[in-house]
Parts: C-alpha cells; structure tokens; sequence
C-alpha cells in the first residue's frame, strides 16, 4: 500500500530556495563578471593611459635626445671653432712676439740713429759756430783796418763790383781794382788761414758774375777770365802778406768759377739791376758744410 506523504509545500519551498540561491549564485556571478569587467576595463584603461603617457614621455624623451644631440653638435662645432681660433689666436702670438722683436730692433736701431744724429748735431753746431767766429773775426779785422766791405754776416762772402776791379767787357784789373784787392784780400786769407781756423778750412771759392747783356757763352768766358784775374793777383803778390807755405795752402784751397749770367741780382721792381749783377765773389767752405745743409733740410722735416 503506497503511502502517501503529505505535501504541505515543503517540496515547493525547497525548490523555491533553490532557485532563489541559484539566482542569486547567478546574481552573484554577474555581479563578479561586472566587477571584473569593470576592473578589467578600468586597468585598460588605465593601461592605455599609462601607455599614452609613456609614448607621450617617450616622445618628450626623443625631442630632448634631438634637442640634446642638436646641443652636442653645436658645441663639437663651437669646439672646432674654438680650436680654430686658439691656433689663430697662437698664430697671431708668433706674429706679435714676431713684430715685438722686430719693433725692439728697430727701438735699439731708432737709439742708434739718435746717438749718430746728436753726435752730427754737435758737429754741426761746432762747424755752425766755427763759421760764425770766422765772419766776426772778418768783419772785425775789416774794421779795426777803417776798410768799408760788403761781407755778408751768414756766409762770409765779400762781394767786390767789377765796375771797380774791371772796365767795361774787360778781363784785366784796373788800378783801383788792384788797390781794392790789396786792401781786401791779405785781410780776408789772413783770417782764413788763421791756425784755429784752418782745419776746418775746405775751400776759398772765387765766382766771377755778369750782367745779362750779350751771349751766354760770351759771359762766361768773361766771368771766367774777371776770376782768374783776381787769382793772378793775388798769387803774385808775393811775400807782402803770404809766406811760401801759406801760398802753397792758398792754392790747394782756391777754386775759381765763371757762372755767366747766372744769379742775376734784382731790384725791387724785379728788375735786373746790372752794376750790381757785374760782380766778383770771394767766399769760404768750411769742412762739412754740404753735409750740415744736407741734415739741416732733414731736421726741419
């Protein structure tokens, strides 16, 4: 005999249960899988930021190794550039040292010619000083003797007029040109050949001068002659103011000239004075005296 349970809606309420627990096992798993999704789309996307973010530092990293390699190459250029410069810079050194030894000789050089150029100015002054005794001593003694003259005060040069020693386009001396020689000219080389002066003695210098009527050629032969005349004179003077050894020295000094026409003398007006121009010169070049106008020009430059 089949018994028969009674059925109070246990077996419903199991199952009732059941289901509920399942669902909510189900529940619980959906809730699971949403939970992971959700972190699992959550570390994605994190994973894609973080990832972004590294391509973006990685891309910051790039343009600062470029920026850093664009440095780099800038100072290898400045290095070679500096280089460069320290070998110029080295180069100029060797120029300077160079043109330091360069401009040192030329100081000890520069020192040298100022030496030589004191020493010649000192020479200069002294010949410049022998000179001027020798044209005070000239006019002097002209003086002391009451003979008039005309002696320039810078050269010593006693200008005679040929109007005097000479007649018209003659050579030969008048009276009055030999008695104005013989007044003039023992005084003049009596100075002249004066112990402390004849040292520097170089030169007695006798020019002749014309005026300018006629021929060049003419003139000068004239001039010449007037000059050689005076020579003549006074070589044969003998004995009244010149020994035989100061004859001698007189004619290795003298130098006669005939210049012509040349050295015109002029008037105001510029015009040719031609009694003053009809002259007979007697100077004196002292030793150097070439060399002291030489160096004179420099040192006014």
């Amino acid at each position: 005999m089949k018994r028969r349970y009674r059925d109070n809606g246990s077996g419903h309420n199991i199952w009732r249960s059941y289901s509920d627990l399942m669902a909510g096992i189900l529940l619980l798993f959906i809730l699971i899988m949403c939970v992971t999704l959700f972190q699992a789309q959550k570390s994605y996307d994190q994973a894609l930021h973080e990832k972004e973010q590294k391509e973006k530092v990685s891309a910051k990293l790039l343009d600062k190794e470029e920026s850093i390699n664009k440095i780099n190459n800038k100072l290898k250029d400045k290095d070679l550039k500096l280089e460069e410069q320290k070998e110029l810079l080295q180069q100029l050194e060797a120029t300077l040292n160079a043109q330091k030894a360069k401009l040192k000789k030329q100081s000890a050089s520069i020192k040298d010619k100022e030496m030589q150029l004191k020493l010649q100015r000192d020479k200069i002054d002294n010949i410049i000083g022998v000179k001027a005794e020798v044209v005070d001593a000239l006019s002097q003694e002209f003086s002391k003797n009451n003979i008039k003259v005309d002696i320039d005060k810078h050269t010593g040069a006693v200008t005679l007029s040929s109007n005097v020693l000479f007649n018209t386009n003659e050579a030969d001396l008048t009276d009055a040109g030999k008695n104005s020689l013989h007044e003039i000219l023992p005084i003049y080389l009596k100075v002249l050949l004066e112990p402390k002066y004849k040292p520097y003695l170089a030169e007695i210098i006798i020019d002749g001068y014309t005026d300018n009527v006629g021929s060049y050629d003419y003139n000068l032969e004239l001039s010449q002659k007037r000059s050689l005349a005076v020579v003549d004179y006074l070589l044969s003077v003998d004995g009244e103011f010149l020994n035989d050894a100061q004859k001698a020295d007189l004619e290795n000094y003298l130098t006669v000239n005939g210049h012509s026409s040349a050295n015109l003398i002029k008037d105001a007006n510029g015009e040719v004075n031609k009694d003053a121009s009809r002259r007979v010169e007697i100077k004196f070049r002292l030793k150097d005296d070439q060399m002291i106008e030489e160096l004179n020009k420099i040192l006014k430059h």
